[in-house]
């Protein structure tokens, strides 16, 4: 499979999936049609579907252009309030794009309808997950309309669960600055130290993996005892709101 990370609007990704067997192509959150359409015209593969992770419109917003620049495209989601949305993916119904293996995996937190897509290669065994606002590099996203227990089911029963060799490939750039703030929480993790070093001079730093992460995300890391003392709780769930609120108001 071939991903390709495209920057738009401020700082979030839209990413187009390329089938290498059958060329056929999806596009995750196209808010940028125009961008997103010449992309794709270059690389000589043929959109047929879109995946949407959540309803913002930093992510779908751009749906109801691209519709009516492609018509007949399956339009992927979890969430009424998407625009174009008519397929309505169920929690762990697979489904195929060419010879991909796509798995949406539902993450209610950030928003009730939000969906991961977890993506296999069955002929090479690449796997992939775009993780929209669930889970950023470094970083989470807000619970707009979940809690931390939300949240942590979604980290420790579904994201973390993913093969550690899955790339991950999430809806902003984010990074500095999460990185910024796990250096607050942990500034003795040598794998931070050394990713935070890595992004210096990188405008794109996606994708990471799930192994990585479990390494350097303070949020990932709530069961451990370092990062309990330093929220002041014994709890990981507790740990985690706490986190969120540090986060919240970092700067």
């Amino acid at each position: 499979m071939k991903i390709i990370p495209i920057g738009v609007l401020e700082d979030n990704y839209s990413y187009i999936l390329i089938d290498d067997k059958t060329k056929e192509a999806a596009v995750i959150d196209p808010v940028e049609p125009i961008k997103i359409l010449n992309v794709i015209s270059q690389t000589g593969a043929k959109l047929s579907s879109v995946f949407i992770t959540h309803h913002h419109w930093d992510h779908a917003g751009g749906n109801i252009e691209l519709v009516a620049k492609k018509p007949g495209l399956a339009v992927y989601g979890a969430d009424a309030r998407i625009p174009e949305i008519n397929y309505v993916c169920k929690d762990h119904e697979e489904f195929k794009l060419g010879s991909l293996e796509i798995t949406p995996l539902h993450t209610p937190c950030h928003t009730k309808g939000h969906v991961c897509y977890y993506v296999v290669d069955p002929a090479t065994n690449e796997k992939a997950v775009f993780t929209g606002d669930t889970l950023f590099i470094a970083g989470i996203g807000k619970f707009f309309e979940g809690d931390a227990r939300d949240m942590y089911r979604i980290l420790f029963h579904v994201i973390t669960k993913l093969p550690d060799d899955t790339w991950v490939y999430c809806g902003h750039e984010y990074t500095r600055n999460n990185l910024k703030f796990a250096l607050t929480v942990e500034p003795q993790n040598e794998a931070l130290m050394a990713k935070w070093a890595w992004c210096q001079d990188k405008t794109i730093t996606v994708p990471s993996t799930i192994a990585q992460e479990k390494m350097y995300n303070p949020f990932l890391r709530v069961n451990e005892q370092s990062l309990q003392l330093f929220a002041g709780k014994s709890d990981p769930v507790e740990t985690l709101a706490t986190l969120r609120e540090l986060k919240d108001s970092f700067r």
